[in-house]
């Protein structure tokens, strides 16, 4: 067998390999979607086949007995403002800590790296003693406040990337007058834009899916995210499955849609961060 046969097989073989597993990690995703065009009775008697007739009335039901859209307004919002913020505080703190460096930078980020490594679930009791204390509880707001501590990752994603950040553009850029403000919003941040998108993505999904952290500091319906409806369909849906998986679809379907258009970005990102200069 030659080199090139060889090379060919190679490929096809890994080629089939690749298209059996997205096929069996898109099984039950597929089973899902499949399942919200049928009624209760034909998902039971027929729960892997094709509809016999295509319906949207489990669609219906749901937007109209549940309150989908303040459930995504919300979601949305609460997403939003931490990615923000998170970012901001996390790319503020790895501009301060590479370019000040001493002995303070290095301290604050070993408290940094010690809170990283604290569990979250640890601190959810003095967390929500804390929110109920300021007032926050039951408040997006107040679940934003809890969301900006992932700015801690954020920093240590964005840290190392800033190291790769030539030091001889800040110098020229100080020469010229422009101070620590000038120099973050104006220089640092188009510079860093590649791991700012790719940390933004893992933020925006976790968000996004999150259940613990609203279920526990959220308790309002009018304050529920996607997720707490989804979860909270198991009940009010227990013996209509079809309608509780287009509840399930409707959580999942933004999120997928935001991971196809962003995966690249997120290849740059990590790409860009591994090269120096």
């Amino acid at each position: 067998m030659s080199r090139s046969t060889a090379r060919i097989l190679t490929r096809s073989v890994g080629s089939i390999v690749l298209v059996l597993m997205a096929c069996l990690v898109g099984l039950p995703f597929a089973y899902i979607i499949i399942n919200t065009f049928k009624t209760q009775p034909e998902m039971q008697k027929n729960p892997l086949g094709l509809p016999t007739s295509w319906t949207l009335h489990n669609y219906v039901d749901v937007f109209v007995q549940s309150n989908v859209g303040q459930a995504f307004l919300n979601t949305v919002y609460v997403t939003a403002v931490s990615v923000v913020l998170m970012l901001l505080i996390g790319s503020m703190a790895a501009f301060s800590l590479v370019y000040r460096g001493g002995r303070l930078s290095t301290l604050i980020g070993g408290v940094l790296l010690a809170a990283f490594l604290v569990p979250f679930q640890s601190t959810i009791i003095p967390l929500y003693l804390l929110i109920v204390n300021v007032g926050l509880a039951d408040n997006l707001q107040g679940l934003i406040a809890i969301y900006l501590g992932g700015s801690v990752f954020c920093y240590f994603i964005i840290v190392g990337y800033m190291r790769t950040v030539p030091r001889e553009i800040l110098e020229a850029a100080r020469i010229d007058g422009a101070g620590p403000w000038r120099l973050y919003f104006s220089i640092v941040l188009p510079l860093i834009r590649p791991v700012l998108i790719t940390v933004g993505v893992f933020q925006v999904m976790w968000v996004w899916n999150d259940y613990i952290s609203p279920t526990i500091f959220l308790s309002s319906p009018s304050n529920n995210t996607l997720v707490l409806l989804a979860e909270q369909a198991v009940a009010q849906f227990t013996t209509n499955w079809p309608a509780f998986m287009t509840v399930t679809v409707i959580v999942l379907i933004p999120m997928l849609i935001f991971f196809i258009f962003m995966q690249k970005y997120i290849v740059d990102g990590l790409v860009s961060g591994s090269v120096k200069g």
